[in-house]
């Protein structure tokens, strides 16, 4: 898998790196980028035989919100069928390795986590990168990834988790610290099968009563703002461990959109000022990216298919960006001037940016200015 193979005529300065689930983790962690979330009774077979969704890299089949719980066994039966499937036109030849998106499963507890681990098969599992966990929280984490362990040791494979902090223990003020205190030493502990941090922006907005409306920002809603950055504080430090953003609920999908009459530079400030770019809903979409970026989130949830390429696209590392990262871990220590010639890059307190930058440039690839996200993400798909 390759990230923007939906639009293979782009120029990168540099290109992004192909990855599968066996990916050294210090890569992968990066990769997911625009995770799906799909109904797990849904049959997806055919569009990954057919390579029908291009830009999608990674996916996750829900027995969780999406599915009903009375359709769980029916769902469970159609992933096993579907990871069994896809390993199978892989071992024949009839689909590329390369054209196989990271799959993940969203279990709705541990009972249910059991159930379907117990019927997995080494041929499915070979399909199978990881499980999300949700509602995620310092009483149930040691029981998830005890299972998870024993799995991966039973069919000596990889298959990682993927905590989701969406807990309203976590998002009560009163009980934050000593939840992600304790979350964190569950994720310490198995720190090699954590592939991702996965937070629900719509869980904790829901405590409150609040909706985020199209024209503003999660980052605007101050509970919740003030719940995502505990959780980068506790979870983010040095780079632990990746943080993915929460989803954005809206979207609006005419067949084609003009991208020909889009200004292909200057994106931030367009969104910033909020001058009109693609439409309400895909500009609010790039806003909250562009603010989870600069708060250290990298991907996020999508819903839709419309918001793959838009979150991958602004996932990309602008030539300058790439330039001082290199510069800064080619860099002994001392303060030099950055690439640009615009800012100083301080070799210690900028080595954990310049970490981060470096591997999301490897998995998203570098692109030559701030004109290249609209250019990367502009096409009719």
């Amino acid at each position: 898998m390759r990230h923007h193979m939906y639009n293979p005529d782009f120029k990168f300065v540099v290109e992004p790196e192909h990855f599968n689930k066996y990916t050294d983790r210090e890569l992968l962690q990066y990769c997911p980028g625009a995770t799906m979330y799909m109904p797990g009774f849904k049959d997806f077979t055919d569009k990954i035989l057919e390579n029908a969704m291009p830009g999608l890299a990674s996916m996750v089949l829900c027995f969780e919100d999406a599915c009903p719980e009375d359709r769980v066994p029916e769902a469970m039966e159609n992933v096993h069928k579907l990871l069994g499937t896809i390993t199978d036109a892989v071992d024949s030849g009839k689909l590329d390795s390369d054209k196989v998106p990271l799959i993940f499963v969203r279990v709705r507890n541990l009972e249910q986590f059991k159930e379907f681990g117990e019927k997995l098969t080494k041929q499915e599992v070979r399909s199978l990168c990881g499980v999300n966990f949700p509602k995620f929280n310092s009483d149930n984490g040691h029981e998830y990834f005890a299972y998870l362990k024993d799995l991966n040791s039973r069919f000596g494979e990889v298959i990682y988790g993927m905590p989701i902090i969406e807990d309203p223990e976590v998002m009560y003020k009163e009980t934050r610290l000593e939840q992600l205190m304790g979350i964190k030493k569950i994720v310490d502990k198995y720190h090699d099968l954590v592939l991702q941090i996965r937070v629900g922006g719509t869980d904790f907005s829901s405590v409150f009563g609040v909706r985020r409306g199209v024209d503003y920002s999660l980052y605007d809603i101050l509970p919740v703002r003030e719940c995502l950055s505990d959780i980068i504080n506790v979870c983010g430090r040095n780079n632990d461990y990746i943080i993915s953003g929460p989803v954005w609920e809206y979207f609006r999908a005419p067949k084609e959109l003009m991208f020909e009459n889009l200004q292909h530079y200057g994106i931030e400030d367009y969104l910033m000022r909020r001058k009109p770019l693609v439409n309400g809903e895909i500009d609010g979409l790039l806003r909250e990216v562009l603010l989870d970026k600069a708060n250290g989130f990298v991907g996020r949830t999508v819903i839709h298919p419309t918001h793959v390429k838009f979150v991958n696209a602004m996932m990309a590392v602008t030539k300058e960006e790439y330039d001082d990262a290199c510069q800064i871990l080619d860099t002994e220590g001392g303060v030099i001037k950055g690439s640009g010639g615009n800012k100083m890059n301080e070799i210690g307190p900028h080595t954990n940016w310049a970490k981060k930058t470096y591997n999301r440039a490897r998995a998203f690839g570098v692109i030559k200015n701030e004109s290249g996200f609209v250019k990367l993400f502009a096409v009719n798909d």
